[in-house]
This record gives C-alpha cells, structure tokens and sequence, in this order.
C-alpha cells in the first residue's frame, strides 16, 4: 500500500493531525518504502550499506567510525554494525588509524569501487524515475526545509 492509498483508506482518518505531525509520519513512512525499494534494487547489499558507502564517498580522506557515525546521523554502535559486515563482504577495510590508536579508519576496497561503477547506470535511473515531475525550487525548498528542521533538532 503506498501513502495515497493509506490516505484514501477507509480506516484512515488523517483530518485531525496537524501538518508538522502529518509529515513526520509521512518522512517515516518513506523512509521505510524508500529503504524496501533501494534494498531490492542494489541486491548484494542493503541500502544502509550502501549509504555508509555514499558516505564515505564524501571524505577527502578515509574517515574515523566516529566522523562516518556523524555524517550518516546515525550511533558509532550501528555503523560499526554496518561496517564489519560490509568488511565481511569484502567492501571495506577497517584499520587502525597510524597516528591514534584509539581510532578506526574506513576505506573501501578496489571490489567496492568496481560494484559501485558496475551500478552507477542502474542506481541513476532509479534516482531520475523517482524524482521525475519534481523541479529544481521544489528540491531546493525540500532540501532547506530538512535542514531547518535538522538544526532545530540539534538544538534540543
């Protein structure tokens, strides 16, 4: 059942929600389809796999378990979690850093690059199809609205 059909059910009343709450619910309820959907369609991994993977993308250098654990919003315990099994699938290598023995570093492994660049054409247009109809001022307002939302969670 997707969110229109949910609104349209007939054991569904959603007039006496107020907006702010209607629309936490209604990012949660993506999440969890999104996160369905991109766990069928990537296959070999799942979503938050390869999320850690996007993120870890986005350093200039191979980031600490903790800076990964931030960047993803998520706790070190569960991107640990994700981590070791995507070192068990030969994605990552965890190592200690050279300078802080305290500290993890993650890289990703030459098989996680070639799966990566093997899925490149697949995951663009999963992403095209699913932002189809959608403009550039509705992405930049959506963005700025998650953001804004995202600071005055940090704030409590």
């Amino acid at each position: 059942m997707n969110i229109r059909e949910v609104m349209q059910h007939e054991n569904v009343d959603f007039s006496g929600i107020e907006t702010s709450y209607f629309l936490l619910g209604l990012l949660s309820a993506f999440d969890n389809r999104f996160q369905a959907v991109a766990d069928k369609l990537i296959g070999e991994i799942s979503w938050k796999q390869f999320f850690a993977i996007i993120c870890i993308n986005l350093c200039k250098e191979s980031p600490t378990i903790k800076e990964l654990a931030g960047i993803m919003g998520s706790s070190h315990q569960n991107v640990k979690q994700i981590l070791l099994k995507l070192e068990k699938k030969g994605f990552v290598n965890i190592s200690i850093d050279r300078n802080d023995k305290r500290k993890q570093r993650v890289e990703l492994t030459e098989k996680c690059i070639d799966f990566c660049n093997a899925n490149d054409e697949k995951s663009d247009k999963a992403v095209n199809a699913m932002f189809d109809g959608i403009t550039e001022e509705q992405l930049r307002i959506t963005i700025q609205t998650i953001m804004q939302l995202e600071d005055n969670l940090q704030k409590q």
